[in-house]
């Protein structure tokens, strides 16, 4: 895949996937494992990213797959999603003060 080094590789995923919002954003955590362990399984990988935007809650986002790189991927779109709808919000609703006469 590139890299040999799996969290340089999700690492970077996250990274390059979460760009746009870094300036908003003040921690992002990415915890990846292996439900199953040894056992295998389908879809046992697991990754949880979490993310907090300045002065806001914590959002996270769980997501699985059958290898780490899918997961990781997988869980940096949905939280790129989330972050759009939650950032998004708040920027469409910051309106300039109105004026206090219309002349």
């Amino acid at each position: 895949m590139g890299t040999d080094n799996v969290a340089e590789r999700i690492e970077n995923q996250v990274r390059a996937k979460l760009a746009r919002f870094e300036e908003r954003l003040t921690r992002v955590e990415v915890h990846v494992s292996d439900e199953n362990g040894r056992k295998g399984g389908a879809d046992d990988k697991t990754c949880t990213i979490e993310v907090r935007p300045r002065g806001d809650r914590p959002i996270g986002v769980t997501e699985h797959a059958a290898d780490v790189d899918t997961a990781a991927r997988k869980a940096a779109n949905t939280m790129a999603q989330r972050l759009e709808r939650v950032l998004g919000r708040e920027e469409r609703h910051k309106h300039d003060q109105r004026p206090d006469k219309v002349i």
